[in-house]
């Protein structure tokens, strides 16, 4: 149950001042549902109306506040002119503005020989000095009780500031004192005020330099924001160290056997990840662990291990890609590595129907196969394993940590490996991943050669038509990448269908494939597999190929409009070629000029390959924007941290939440109460839901 002290900010925005049915509608859109989301809503800047001035004195393009009197009401002379209502401060007229003002509210609130304090942004309108739609109009006995500086708020269609910042204070009054639940230590350090305090703070900032992140009350909100989640996740980590899984021990055959088999020596790096996945997976207890590396680095060849390690316990795997084309290239990839071991495996996706469907589902249920390869489907109801010991889950970072949660629902608890090929920063990997335990791949295999990165102009386009023409008439196979499927009015980014027909008229009709995620699964694995095959010389794609075309005899990536890119990304396109022996080539395409973080994007492609420093760099070009592009599934929407200023926090909220969990699983100790009210207030759902009383 929630705790009862946080009920008041549990209510609906209706409880606001000023916020009936229709306005909640739109504040719950632009904040959240609930008093706490409008709670948390950040101002972004401060209107500051405590500069008086003269109107002789006063600046352009400034807000400003004037004591001056009321002269003369002058109405506009004809349709469409303004209202206007002319003022005298003893140093020079001023004029208010007004389009479509009401005669009789101005007259009533601009009484003529009154003094009035008027605020708002001055301009010059030929020789007029005057304010267009003042702020604020008030009497002095008003002004004395007006606060002067005002935050401001992101807002949305039909929500005014003044609403906009009634409904916040309004939010701010019903936000009770709350039990502390940061250990004391830690607060000393930043010097933090409490919860409360620090909220009260957050909305009423007494200068520009309050809207600091990295002021105390900022920091103290951001670091409970993150060690929220950090606490729900090490919850989740250690409900499931507690449960007790299958040890899953053989006597090393099947591992032996596929390491001789193996046609290329593994990397240190990829003995230490297995070697760590092996001692998981034959401890009593249930593994799951993510293994992240860099493009090529033999991730597949890892899992492999671990699919030979399970086979020896006499468990099956399952291995969970993206998309069905990276599940039948897992299989393909896999059954070469696997047989030489004795094991067997299938792709079960989507495209198999009918009896081949039903042949393979029965081969899984009766235990005759050793891997299945299928998309998050391997995942239905219906879809029975004889023994499933070991999920494997290819590119991570498309599914969220629900989906690793239920996962353990197949199979008699099966432990988990989870892998990406994006090489992840420290910050990110505690924040999305903080329940998992970690391994790298920080080495690629030997005898492969970097690919040459170059950056050209758009407008040597035809010269790089040659070099293709070249490229291909010497046997080589070329990427080539585009960033949209269809020409778009709205953009002057080149298409891929038209690319596709261009390259077609230049080089050949036959020569050019065209792949984009609009196509039908069997579509999109039929030209996948004639590139393999060598029956075309030219890819035109569109990012699909990110994950899962593997031609290792391409040599050439050719990403146009290469600025338009994260760059993660463009280092995943980039590890299409350069996967075999033979030297390779990036050519990135840009359209000048450029801004100064796509140009230092480019520059960082060409200068390394090494993808553990991209990611970081990543990291700090796109910020709290869109890091790694991992926005649309397991990356937490913080609303008060800023990861790009507060990412150091993570660090220690993470190892602040270890340290509570470790003693006091249960939560049930002294803090236990203040944690409860933490994880309820920032919806830590899986968190909440593995506590015994709630």
């Amino acid at each position: 149950m929630r705790p009862e002290i946080l009920f008041p900010l549990f209510q609906d925005v209706t409880a606001l001042p000023g916020i009936g049915p229709r306005l909640a509608t739109l504040l719950a859109k632009l904040t959240g549902p609930r008093v706490k989301d409008v709670l948390f809503h950040k101002p972004t800047s401060l209107v500051d109306r405590t500069r008086r001035t003269t109107v002789e004195e006063a600046p352009e393009n400034e807000i400003v506040t004037l004591k001056a009197q009321v002269e003369e009401h002058i109405p506009g002379r004809r349709q469409g002119q303004p209202y206007k209502v002319r003022m005298y401060d003893g140093t020079g007229f001023l004029h208010l503005v007004y389009f479509h003002g009401r005669p009789d509210y101005l007259k009533k609130q601009l009484p003529v020989g009154e003094v009035r304090i008027v605020s708002g942004k001055c301009d010059r309108y030929g020789s007029e000095i005057q304010i267009l739609h003042p702020d604020l109009v008030m009497t002095e006995d008003e002004a004395a009780e007006t606060p002067l500086l005002e935050p401001v708020y992101p807002l949305t269609a039909g929500i005014v500031p003044k609403t906009m910042r009634k409904a916040v204070q309004g939010a701010v009054s019903l936000c009770p004192p709350l039990p502390e639940w940061l250990p004391e230590d830690i607060r000393a350090r930043g010097e933090w005020p409490d919860f409360r305090t620090a909220i009260r703070q957050l909305h009423a900032p007494e200068s520009a330099a309050d809207l600091d992140p990295e002021t105390p009350a900022r920091e103290r909100l951001a670091f409970d924001e993150v060690y929220a989640r950090q606490l729900a996740l090490q919850l989740v980590r250690s409900r499931r160290k507690a449960q007790a899984g299958y040890p899953l021990k053989g006597d090393g055959s099947k591992v032996k056997a596929l390491l001789e088999a193996a046609p290329f020596a593994p990397t240190g790096a990829q003995l230490r990840a297995f070697d760590a996945i092996k001692s998981d997976m034959e401890a009593p207890t249930h593994m799951t662990r993510l293994l992240h590396g860099d493009v090529g680095a033999g991730k597949t060849f890892v899992a492999a291990l671990a699919a030979a390690q399970a086979a020896e316990a006499g468990m099956q795997t399952a291995i969970m890609a993206p998309t069905e084309i990276l599940a039948r290239q897992h299989a393909k990839t896999l059954t070469q590595l696997l047989e030489p071991a004795g094991l067997s495996v299938i792709a079960l996706t989507g495209r198999d129907k009918g009896k081949a469907r039903a042949d393979l589902l029965e081969r899984m249920a009766g235990g005759t196969v050793d891997v299945i390869c299928g998309t998050h489907a391997l995942f239905q109801e219906g879809i029975e394993f004889a023994g499933l010991g070991l999920v494997v889950i290819d590119e991570q970072h498309r599914f969220g940590v629900s989906d690793r949660m239920r996962l353990t629902a197949k199979g008699k608890r099966p432990d988990t490996l989870v892998m990406t090929a994006t090489p992840i920063p420290r910050t990110l990997s505690l924040s999305v991943y903080g329940d998992l335990d970690v391994s790298r791949l920080d080495e690629k295999p030997a005898g492969r050669i970097p690919p040459e990165t170059r950056l050209i102009n758009m407008e040597r386009l035809d010269e790089v038509v040659d070099g293709v023409r070249r490229a291909i008439d010497r046997g080589d196979r070329v990427y080539w990448v585009c960033p949209l499927v269809e020409e778009s009015e709205m953009s002057e980014l080149s298409a891929a269908e038209d690319r596709w027909r261009h390259l077609k008229a230049q080089l050949g009709e036959d020569r050019v494939g065209l792949l984009h995620g609009r196509m039908k699964p069997a579509e999109k694995e039929a030209v996948a597999t004639d590139f393999r095959a060598g029956k075309m010389d030219v890819l035109v794609a569109t990012t699909v190929i990110e994950v899962g075309v593997d031609a290792p005899d391409a040599t050439v990536m050719i990403i146009e409009h290469a600025e338009r890119f994260g760059l993660a990304q463009l280092h995943q396109l980039r590890g299409r070629v350069g996967r075999g022996d033979k030297p390779s080539s990036c050519l990135l395409l840009y359209k000048g000029p450029l801004g100064e973080t796509a140009r230092a994007r480019l520059e960082m492609m060409r200068e390394t390959d090494d993808g553990f420093r991209i990611a970081e760099e990543d990291w700090r070009l796109r910020g709290a924007g869109d890091p790694l592009g991992l926005r649309q599934s397991g990356l937490p929407d913080f609303k008060l941290a800023d990861m790009e200023i507060h990412g150091d926090l993570i660090a220690i909220a993470n190892d602040q939440a270890r340290l509570d969990v470790n003693r006091d699983p249960e939560l049930t100790g002294e803090r236990s109460e203040a944690l409860r009210v933490l994880l309820y207030l920032f919806e830590q759902d899986q968190g909440v839901r593995l506590l015994k009383s709630g």
